[in-house]
Formats: C-alpha cells, structure tokens, sequence
C-alpha cells in the first residue's frame, strides 16, 4: 500500500452505525488502531430500529425486475409499501432512472452471484463478534413468509428457486398449516413457506455492544464529529470536523450509510447511495410470538421484541434526515392489521425511521477508493445488519493486506 509499508497501523472509521464498528472490530483483531467518529451516536442511522433480522436467505437484491413495474404503480398508491413522495429534486429522479436502468434480470443476477460470499459467511462473522465480547446473542429461528394465496406464495418460491439456481444455500420449504407456525395469522391467510436457518437479533442491543466491545479493545468513539472534509498528508490523513475537531490516521473508513456519496465522491466513488427510508415500531401481543414473519405481498418484517413484536416496513425514497412521516406508520398497520390477530395496533410504541443506504445498481461499495488510503463500506439497501460484520471482516483484510479478496471485486466502490 502505497505511503503505508505494509498496511496502516491507524485508522479512522467514519460511521457508527453496524458496517463501520464491525470493520473497526475487525481492524483491532488484525493490529491496527482505531478512532470511530459519528455526526450523532452510536447506531443512530438505520442500525437502530430494523427489524433485525440475520437472513442470508431472504437477502434478495433490490434491482428484482418486478421492482420496476410495482414501483410505476405505487407511485401513485399513498398506500404502497414502496413511497416516492412528490418532489422537484433532480437528483432524486436521476437516482431513480439509474436504479430503474439496473432492474433488469441481467444486472440481479450479477448483484445475486456478487452477494453469494457475503451470504455464505455472514451468519459466521456474527459467531465470532458474539464468541469474543459482543453480549448481544443472536437468536436462530425459521423465517415464516405468510400469504393470502397460493399465488403469492408462488411469487416468492420462485424468487428462491432462482437463488438456489444462482449456487445460494436456501433451505425453505411449503407450509401445509400456517398457524402451527404462526398462531397470530389471521383467516386470511392460506399459505406459508418457512425459511430454516435464519437467524434475529435486537439490533439497537447489538450495534451497542459492538461499540463497548471496539471501546474495550482500545479504541475511541467520538460523537457529534460531523465530518467536513478529509485531507491527504504525506504519511496520513487528517479528518475534519465542522467545529473544527480533527483527528488524524494512516487510513479512513467511510462507512456513513445514507450520507456516503458528500464524502465518497471527491475521492472516486461514483455509484450513487440515497437514502431509502424504512419505518418501525413496537406492538404488544397477546401470546408470544415464535420468531420472525414476512408478510412479502405488503413488505413488512415481523420480529419478536421485548415480549412484543417489532414491525417494520416501507421503503420511502426521501431526504435522509427528513422527519418520520406518521402516515406511512399508519399505512403499514392499515395493509398488516387485517393479516394478523392477536396484535394490539392501538397500542404502538417505539415509532422510528432509518435511511437504509440504496445503491443504485444493487450492489454494496466495499473497497478502496481512488486513492489507496482512502476505503469505503456502504450501499447494503436492506441487508446492512445481516452483511456488516462479514463486510467488516473483509475489509479488514483488504486495508491490512492491501490485497482485494475475490469476495469484494464485484462491489468495488470506484466502479
């Protein structure tokens, strides 16, 4: 590596959210210093409230051809899971067309065969964060997608087969008595299929305990640290604050989620990542609930929580930092509420928003910029928790080593 003899001794991630204190894990265990810096707190992007799931099967690429079609439709539906509110933002529908130019069964494909690694390795990465000092277990259950038919169910039996034909390990199987598994599904519902081998965890818990354990080890968080700017030195960078703090390294991380394309960009980093918002919130039951639910036909993940259940779902293309739209709360529990009893609505709780990082060719950015100092690990759409600890062992071994694992070559940030 250039400057860096054999590799940076000291870095700085930026980003506290799972992807950058993950790769700051996985850089101590290979020797290196780390300082983490955030512009809020720990997991305060879309770390905190997602519906936690650790579900290498169900990590479906975004750019699925069908995406385009329903998206045409929903832009008119105030009620559809997926939401482009009116707006004159050129950027935005620049953003969109070149997502909407990557919704082919070609580019899918691609970002399927280039999220194989991730998937064969994520659930292991999680083992080794929880077997040396991250207190935050992870809980292994089926996955249970249910559906008001045999048709719909179908839509996603398909979608598996062609997963498995692309070499991914999925053990799911039909359903024949839905409420064995889920007592909470309503009459309507006629179909099911369960996904083994997935496992959920508390997110907000994890990302947490993953940020005592960096700390633990040696290294600092710094909150309120809203970057500027990075600057090149010689033997060094130097990361500026906008009060003006700064804190130097041999190498920076630039794991800022939503916001990554501001800082990505002056140093090569050319596919565009906007924020693709998601929702959740916390509602009491009446009997516990088993494990995870999907409802796919309407988009929203149900996870055990707390002895309730956290609900989330929506994806809402709007401004990173823009406030929580009670609305589109409201439209999840207006499509989920007939498909479940036993959940009491009226009582919510916990209501969050999170832009998730959406790149707009349905592959995460995990590598080297431009400049060799200069590393980047975003872009994961929906599957950030399940990819983050894998991605952060990866990239670990890439700024140590200076050597690109063939895992990341599809997800080069300069591409």
């Amino acid at each position: 590596m250039d400057n860096f003899g054999d590799g940076p001794r000291s870095v700085v991630v930026v980003g506290a959210g799972v992807v950058g204190l993950s790769t700051a894990w996985f850089l101590q265990e290979r020797g290196v210093a780390v300082t983490v810096v955030d512009r809020d707190r720990v997991a305060a992007g879309a770390s905190w409230g997602n519906a936690g799931w650790i579900s290498p099967g169900l990590a479906i690429p975004l750019n699925e051809p069908a995406v385009l079609r329903y998206g045409l439709r929903a832009l008119f539906d105030r009620q559809a899971p997926l939401h482009v509110p009116a707006t004159a933002d050129p950027r935005l529908w620049t953003f969109l067309a070149k997502f909407a130019a990557h919704c082919t069964p070609r580019s899918w494909h691609r970002a399927v065969r280039a999220n194989l690694p991730l998937n064969e390795e994520c659930v292991e990465a999680f083992d080794v964060l929880t077997a040396n000092g991250v207190d935050a277990p992870t809980t292994e259950a089926p996955i249970t997608a249910v559906f008001e038919s045999a048709a719909q169910a179908d839509v996603l039996r398909r979608e598996l087969e062609r997963l498995v034909a692309a070499g991914q390990d999925i053990d799911y199987a039909a359903v024949d008595d839905v409420r064995e598994f889920v007592p909470q599904a309503s009459e309507r519902i006629r179909a099911g299929i369960v996904l083994r081998g997935q496992r959920y965890v508390n997110p907000g818990w994890f990302t947490e305990s993953l940020a005592r354990s960096v700390v633990g080890r040696g290294a600092t968080i710094r909150h309120g640290f809203d970057v500027r700017s990075i600057r090149r030195h010689p033997h060094a960078f130097s990361v500026r604050s906008a009060t003006g703090q700064s804190v130097s390294a041999q190498a920076v991380v630039l794991a800022t989620g939503a916001w990554l394309g501001k800082l990505g960009k002056p140093w090569g980093v050319k596919v565009p990542v906007r924020a693709g918002r998601g929702y959740s919130f916390t509602v009491p039951t009446d009997r516990p609930v088993a494990g995870p639910v999907y409802l796919p036909d309407i988009r929203v993940a149900c996870t055990p929580y707390h002895g309730g259940l956290r609900v989330a779902g929506t994806m809402e293309f709007r401004g990173a930092d823009a406030a929580l739209d009670p609305a589109r709360i409201d439209a999840i529990i207006a499509s989920a509420r007939p498909l479940l009893t036993g959940v009491r609505w009226d009582e919510r709780s916990d209501a969050w928003v999170g832009p998730r990082p959406v790149s707009a060719d349905g592959r995460p950015l995990i590598g080297a910029t431009a400049d060799p100092g200069v590393f980047v690990a975003g872009g994961h759409g929906m599957w950030g928790l399940t990819h983050g600890p894998v991605t952060g062992r990866l990239l670990a071994e890439r700024i140590t080593t200076g050597k690109q694992p063939e895992a990341l070559r599809e997800f080069d940030p300069a591409r």
